[in-house]
């Protein structure tokens, strides 16, 4: 995934998403924004890195059926296992931001309105490398 998205070398219950907040208006941004204040109502453009909501609720939610383009990373060769994609609205900063649900939920245990939290997740691994993303876990089936 993208550097500088996510907190890494933490354990579950420490994972978060990161974003930046400008200092003039408080506009909150992810993915992050590093230049330049992108509300066009703000002439600010110091902004300050910020540690987003672990919790949130389901927007909306779709399931993925098809294996995504290049350059997504996958085995052609590889049996497809359709995945949850869930547009989830964090509880401080009323934003929503999109995601994987884990592996293994299903479109068919998701609502909108749902409590989900932010977990560290595997987008790729091979012999010598994982490639960290985040996904969305409903809160109700947490371990």
């Amino acid at each position: 995934m993208v550097a500088g998205w996510f907190t890494q070398d933490s354990g579950e219950e420490d994972f978060r998403l990161l974003g930046t907040r400008c200092t003039a208006c408080s506009s909150v941004f992810f993915p992050r924004e590093d230049s330049y204040c992108r509300n066009p109502a703000c002439a600010g453009g110091e902004l300050a890195e910020v540690q987003l909501s672990k919790r949130g609720r389901v927007w909306s939610y779709t399931d993925g059926r098809y294996r995504p383009p290049a350059p997504y990373v996958s085995d052609p060769a590889a049996e497809w296992t359709p995945y949850a994609l869930l547009a989830v609205e964090l509880e401080a900063e009323r934003m929503v931001v999109l995601g994987q649900a884990v592996p293994g939920v299903t479109v068919a245990e998701l609502a909108v309105g749902m409590e989900v939290e932010v977990v560290p997740g595997v987008l790729n691994e091979d012999a010598g490398t994982v490639w960290t993303t985040w996904h969305w876990r409903p809160v109700e089936t947490a371990s």
